[in-house]
């Protein structure tokens, strides 16, 4: 197994390299499998796919950290993980949960500046940036090099201001995040200008812009990673529906013509001893 320390430098040479890297999104060990199996080389969890998994609209803390160890263990690739909040509105207890998150076998994770409260969804910016600099201290103190993101929320959330948005992003980068994020940026035009507007990493997640973007137009843009959030889960949860409605409304099985081959499932667990 490759060690917790080469898959942290694996991550940050991922973010140092030209061009813009793929990062896609497993909710557990068979998709994390599948997708190392694709030949991706890193992996982000979803706290949205972990949700999605166990029936919920919302998962702990607990539950998040839990997941991440599962798909830290569950292949030799970098994993950087979706900690939401990180549990904790006070700057020193969310940063306890980057701590957390390195003991789990991943390499990266982030914080974000939503609340979770759907009335007052967007941490106060003094408050966003203190709890940024708790996560980089907290970080920095580790014996891997952790790569630590962090993400404005504001356009998720139904404030549309992109220059708070920037304002948050360039606080983020300067209090020491290695990577930022701003989730419900949709079009080539803006993303030019966030990316421009910092110095640090960028990373686009596609289940929010526009689906008709390639890598080659992202990479051109300066976005660095690509993630797609729970977009995969979606889609599958999708195909699931879909199913299920042809067995209930019709009394038919087609979807079966679409199924997984067992060999290419086969092939990609092979190597893994039953639960």
């Amino acid at each position: 197994m490759t060690s917790q320390l080469d898959k942290a430098k694996a991550f940050r040479a991922l973010h140092e390299r030209p061009g813009a890297f793929i990062i896609p999104n497993p909710w557990d060990a068979g998709t994390a499998r599948l997708l190392a199996a694709a030949g991706f080389e890193a992996l982000a969890t979803t706290s949205l796919g972990l949700a999605n998994m166990h029936g919920s609209s919302t998962v702990s803390l607990d539950a998040i950290l839990e997941n991440c160890r599962v798909i830290a263990q569950a292949t030799d690739l970098p994993v950087s993980v979706d900690l939401e909040n990180c549990g904790a509105h006070d700057p020193r207890r969310a940063a306890e949960a980057i701590r957390r998150t390195a003991e789990a076998g991943a390499v990266g994770g982030s914080i974000e500046d939503f609340t979770g409260d759907r009335e007052q969804p967007i941490y106060d910016f003094s408050l966003a940036v203190e709890r940024v600099q708790a996560a980089v201290e907290t970080a920095r103190s580790l014996s891997i090099p952790f790569t630590l993101t962090a993400r404005a929320e504001n356009l998720l959330h139904g404030r549309n201001d992109l220059d708070d948005t920037i304002r948050r992003l360039q606080a983020f980068e300067a209090a020491g995040a290695d990577v930022l994020y701003a989730p419900g940026v949709y079009d080539l035009a803006t993303i030019k200008t966030v990316v421009g507007s910092v110095g640090k990493p960028f990373n686009l997640v596609m289940g929010f812009a526009d689906p008709t973007l390639t890598l080659a137009q992202l990479s051109a843009a300066g976005v660095k990673r690509i993630s797609v959030g729970g977009a995969m889960s979606r889609y599958a949860l999708a195909a699931f529906l879909k199913s299920a409605r042809e067995m209930k409304e019709n009394g038919s099985f087609t979807f079966v013509r679409e199924m997984a081959p067992i060999k290419e499932l086969r092939d990609a667990f092979a190597s893994v001893s039953p639960p």
